[in-house]
């Protein structure tokens, strides 16, 4: 505990990653010996959103994790640096509000090229929705190196998740629609001054009904990434139809549930990690501590 009051005095406040570096300790007991110390004083920029995760119990979590959320979104200090740690805090949070911007405007910019492409664009923009989900639409997107799962490449942090939904779009311009967007897709990823992930998935509106009864955990995420969607491109008014869908089957209630369901876990697995009980060899423990997958799939 003194070697952290002793650096935080020596270099000021730090973000949680910054601190794990400069002392070298494991992360876990960096987070409890700063969450348990009346010294020591945490600030916090992330939101807090829901994931649905089919390894949890109920499926609900929030994310960030509370492991990411200490090293990416805290910043840490002492009480005569408060001042200091609102100045760092306001500053993280302006970063990371311009990696949301820039990578919705590089989505934005993808989606305008896949539209305006194809020689029957007018009909695509007429029967297709494009939608942005994930990190981006909470303006929590980060640029932390990551390996893209297919290829093992390193891109940078949050993917670019779309959703394009189409109605009454024959097949063979479906499949253009498909082809240009993977060609999109594989531009991003191989480009050395962008390497971001493109996932999307295409779907037409009989998928999005069936997908909205809510009654499996696939259908669960993809009313989810629905709901938090915001419109890109292409038929406003077939995306305006998809939200008063979601309302139609309650879809806001339900996820309005999942998110105090995932509140409450977080405040009782805080609450049990920060104890004198809890051990990084606690393998049960730790999973309240850390998701093993914090990538979360579209469909």
């Amino acid at each position: 505990m003194e070697q952290l009051v002793n650096l935080l005095k020596e270099q000021g406040p730090l973000t949680g990653k910054d601190l794990v570096r400069e002392t070298g300790m494991d992360v876990f007991r960096a987070w409890k010996a700063c969450y348990s110390c009346e010294r020591i004083f945490n600030r916090l920029v992330s939101r807090r959103y829901l994931r649905l995760d089919k390894k949890v119990e109920g499926f609900a979590r929030l994310s960030p994790s509370i492991m990411r959320e200490f090293l990416n979104y805290t910043i840490i200090g002492l009480k005569a640096d408060i001042p200091a740690m609102e100045s760092k805090a306001q500053k993280l949070q302006q970063e990371i509000a311009a990696i949301s911007l820039r990578k919705m405007q590089l989505a934005e910019d993808t989606v305008f090229r896949v539209m305006q492409e194809h020689p029957d664009r007018k009909i695509i923009i007429e029967c297709a929705a494009f939608i942005i989900a994930g990190d981006v639409v909470f303006n929590m997107a980060h640029a932390e190196p990551r390996p893209e799962l297919s290829t093992g490449e390193l891109v940078k942090g949050s993917d670019l998740d779309i959703i394009i939904v189409a109605d009454n779009l024959p097949e063979v311009l479906l499949n253009d629609i498909d082809q240009i967007v993977y060609r999109e897709k594989y531009n991003l990823l191989i480009n050395p001054a962008l390497k971001e992930e493109l996932d999307y998935i295409i779907k037409n509106m009989d998928t999005v009904r069936k997908q909205l009864r809510f009654d499996n955990f696939k259908s669960m995420v993809a009313s989810k990434i629905l709901y938090e969607g915001i419109f890109l491109g292409g038929s406003r008014n077939l995306f305006d139809h998809i939200k008063s869908l979601l309302k139609d089957f309650a879809i806001d209630d339900k996820i309005v549930s999942f998110e105090e369901k995932a509140r409450q876990d977080r405040v009782v697995a805080e609450k049990i990690l920060a104890s004198d009980k809890s051990t990084v060899h606690d393998e049960e423990l730790m999973s309240l501590f850390y998701t093993t997958e914090e990538k979360e799939e579209i469909f």
